[in-house]
């Protein structure tokens, strides 16, 4: 957006709308924040056809289902959601930070950083993602339990996954499709000595059953092998952009170094959720959120009043409080019933 532009302005934005991204709003818009999230649609937790791992979500629950409620959750305690694609971002004089998306520009004391990762997709054919093509061992390795599954890869990791899953069944194939193998002599060993069928030729086709979820692959060489799903592992596409143009710290492997408490080395700029090192999981998404949530609340809370601000400002008088913004005031009234 141009200069000339009116900027909405907030105490916090978060840039992603994912399960990291919403509890970080959730926490900063409860605890007394004027707060927007700026999202542009989409994201690993949106295609999620059922939700794991997750006390008191019913698997039933798709992603969407999950960010549905989440966004009508934050609107009810007050935070602004735009949809918006962010282009460029810079840190002004004062230390806020200007983001300037497609649809508006938005500038706020805190960012979070909530824009996660890509999975490497391999190349088609493929089965369905969600029917037959995961990404993501610990969410899914219960759902294959007793089948046969595959996993798509020729690195080290793909050689790990395959071994993995050996503790959930007796079934497993490494399919190379068609690469040569970068894992070390020392992985190749340990595949030899382990039950895993290691398949070199490509895939040719996909069968799938009646209900959509996959059957079996077929290969170049003539020959069909039965599948429930399995895993690709090709590596992650992180979403740093703007963390690199704000001069955040990335570690090599393309994620934002963060401590822990999801802070950046750009101050008042956080990072949280896929996009950092860790776990790809929703309840540790949701866990990054809250602390970065609750940290920042630290830093901007009004009370108590620290000595330096009482020797400059004088003692806090009973109408200064509370510090929580008017019209996220009237709104916790609205929400909460107290009859």
């Amino acid at each position: 957006m141009s200069g000339a532009q009116t900027v909405e302005e907030y105490e916090v934005v978060v840039v992603g709308g994912g399960p990291a991204g919403q509890m970080a709003a959730m926490y900063s818009t409860r605890l007394g924040h004027e707060t927007a999230i700026v999202d542009r649609g989409g994201g690993r937790a949106a295609m999620m056809q059922e939700v794991h791992n997750m006390v008191g979500i019913r698997e039933e629950t798709s992603g969407n289902e999950l960010l549905a409620t989440g966004t009508e959750q934050l609107r009810e305690y007050g935070c602004e959601i735009h949809r918006d694609m962010l282009t460029s971002c810079s840190q002004e004089e004062d230390g806020a930070i200007r983001l300037c998306g497609n649809s508006g520009d938005y500038r706020a004391e805190y960012v979070v950083l909530a824009t996660g990762f890509n999975d490497v997709r391999p190349e088609p054919p493929l089965p369905r993602t969600g029917r037959g093509l995961h990404y993501c061992l610990h969410c899914d390795a219960h759902m294959f339990v007793d089948q046969s599954v595959y996993v798509m890869g020729h690195a080290e990791s793909a050689a790990h996954v395959a071994a993995i899953l050996l503790n959930f069944t007796d079934e497993v194939d490494l399919l190379t499709r068609g690469e040569d193998p970068e894992w070390s002599e020392e992985t190749a060993e340990m595949l030899a000595s382990h039950p895993i069928d290691v398949v070199h030729e490509d895939v040719s086709g996909v069968q799938n059953g009646e209900d959509g979820w996959l059957k079996a692959l077929e290969f170049e060489d003539g020959s069909v092998r039965e599948y429930k799903g399995g895993f690709a592992m090709y590596g992650a596409d992180y979403n740093n952009g703007l963390a690199r143009e704000l001069g955040c710290d990335i570690n090599d492997d393309g994620t934002v170094d963060v401590d822990d408490h999801g802070r950046t080395s750009v101050e008042n700029v956080y990072a949280v959720g896929d996009m950092t090192p860790g776990h790809n999981q929703v309840p540790i998404a949701y866990g990054d959120g809250a602390k970065a949530g609750i940290s920042i609340h630290f830093s901007l809370r009004d009370f108590p009043r620290d000595p330096g601000a009482i020797e400059e400002q004088g003692p806090v008088r009973s109408e200064e409080v509370p510090g929580i913004p008017d019209a996220l005031l009237e709104q916790a009234v609205d929400f909460h019933t107290y009859d």
